[in-house]
């Protein structure tokens, strides 16, 4: 089974397939933390899955604005733009319903992605507003072996979250 997991703890995200880390990225979470509520600014915790995969094909320094590479805007390090999305998105979509799934927590309609960012320097940090950050490059490295289902679980320990029921 392939599945990623990303560790806040540790601010790393592991590509796992049948128990064993295939891949190691560092990544940035939320400054204000784990948790699931709306307008929380959280990286919400437990299992998901990638609901949509949006940039295929472009440049690593494209710049996406409402999920959409916009007139060809690349990435300048010296952009007024502080937190851009680079690259690649792979939206989440919570599979625990009450916990990151429908109401108040739903990860999907707070628009939470794993995504490329042009703030590598900030990697191993927290300090996102809620998504996974990961360097353009460690993004579009990944983005190919991730297809629409596939399970991500957020959240330093397993035994605190069983697998998940994809009946849901």
């Amino acid at each position: 089974m392939h599945w990623l997991w990303v560790q806040p703890g540790q601010q790393q995200l592991w590509e796992m397939c049948a128990g064993e880390a295939l891949r190691v990225y560092p990544v940035s979470t939320a400054r204000a933390g784990l948790g699931e509520e709306r307008n929380s600014g959280k990286t919400p915790r437990g299992w998901h899955y990638i609901r949509a995969r949006i940039g295929e094909g472009l440049p690593a320094d494209a710049v996406l604005r409402g999920r959409r590479w916009r007139d060809g805007e690349r990435w300048q390090p010296d952009s007024t733009h502080s937190d851009p999305i680079l690259a690649r998105i792979l939206w989440l979509c919570g599979l625990e319903p009450g916990r990151n799934r429908g109401g108040n927590v739903d990860t999907f309609r707070r628009y939470i992605y794993l995504h490329g960012t042009g703030r590598e320097d900030q990697l191993g940090q927290a300090v996102s507003a809620g998504c996974v950050r990961l360097a353009p490059t460690a993004i579009i490295d990944l983005f190919p072996r991730c297809g629409a289902g596939l399970p991500v679980l957020i959240g330093d320990t397993l035994s605190s979250f069983p697998w998940p029921n994809r009946s849901t």
